[in-house]
């Protein structure tokens, strides 16, 4: 008896284990902020067509678009394996330190891929081609094309993180093809001039990682300083980008406030780290940018539902 619970219990701990293993392997930090302002665009847009979602659809969206998300930041585990086995920042993933083998990482993406897509046609056309352009920009451009070949790969890969905000819109918005409007297209921006910000903060503070396998980075191919001085340009896009949001009069004070305060924060950080351009600066400003996308789509959740 008492060897019979040991065994369900190491069984137990081997499936918690393995359950956590390829939760981790989908990056869940990356996907938790891409579903986040996927959903946010469907309760924009619930609040202001005229017939809301369904909860079915709500379920469906959101696992959809969980799915794809997941599946993508899957499969581009899988391609960079081996470059990830080198790397000092992800030589603890699950590929490279053999928790899980490449066979079945790469079933286990397409699977949620395949997932993806197929809840997607239950909702209508636009949010199929959504889903199916943000796997082809991902793991296609980005990842297999650009990544090891071209310093504009975050600019040009880094479309496909607006792409699920025009989904979540399409999610909820009626009919077989669905519609698409600017709102959601500059709420797709945001994401996009944030990417860059975010992800070339990182690569200044891993330059030389990303020099030790070839992936040519912005800063690694023009140093670290040229490639701060582009993130300052972005910085100063960005920030009157999001102003101009809230001028279009969709959103409230709440909003307009963590743009303006969120927005100001970032262009006065990227210029303080244009002078004083050290590993640790960049590292403490891309621990700054990590929140503040999700805090300025939350600022739009809180003001509609004010509204509302």
């Amino acid at each position: 008896m008492v060897s019979e619970l040991l065994v369900d219990r190491h069984f137990q701990t081997s499936l918690n284990e393995r359950v956590h293993t390829y939760y981790e392997y989908t990056k869940p930090k990356i996907w938790y902020l891409l579903v986040f302002t996927s959903l946010t665009a469907t309760f924009v847009a619930g609040s202001l067509l005229p017939n809301g979602l369904s909860p079915a659809k709500w379920i469906i969206a959101a696992v959809a678009i969980t799915s794809g998300c997941a599946g993508c930041n899957a499969l581009t585990n899988y391609i960079d394996r081996d470059i990830d086995a080198v790397m000092n920042r992800t030589r603890h993933r699950p590929i490279p330190s053999g928790r899980i083998t490449p066979r079945a990482a790469l079933r286990f993406g397409l699977a949620l891929v395949a997932i993806s897509i197929i809840l997607s046609f239950t909702l209508n056309l636009l949010s199929v081609l959504w889903m199916a352009l943000g796997v082809l920009d991902n793991v296609g451009v980005y990842s297999l094309l650009l990544k090891r070949r071209s310093a504009l790969n975050i600019l040009l890969g880094g479309f496909s993180g607006g792409l699920p905000v025009l989904f979540g819109w399409s999610a909820a918005t009626p009919g077989p093809i669905g519609s698409i409007s600017l709102l959601p297209i500059l709420m797709a921006g945001l994401v996009f001039l944030w990417i860059p910000i975010h992800i070339w903060f990182l690569a200044v503070t891993y330059r030389a990682d990303y020099a030790k396998v070839g992936v040519p980075m912005l800063p690694v191919v023009i140093g670290s300083v040229p490639a701060i001085r582009l993130i300052v340009i972005f910085s100063m896009i960005f920030f009157p980008f999001s102003m101009g949001v809230y001028l279009l009069g969709h959103f409230g004070l709440v909003y307009g406030l963590v743009a303006l305060a969120g927005g100001l924060v970032i262009l006065v950080g990227s210029v303080w780290v244009l002078y004083k351009p050290t590993e640790m600066n960049a590292w403490k400003m891309f621990k700054i940018t990590s929140p503040y996308l999700f805090l300025l789509f939350l600022a739009m959740i809180i003001d509609v539902a004010v509204r509302a």
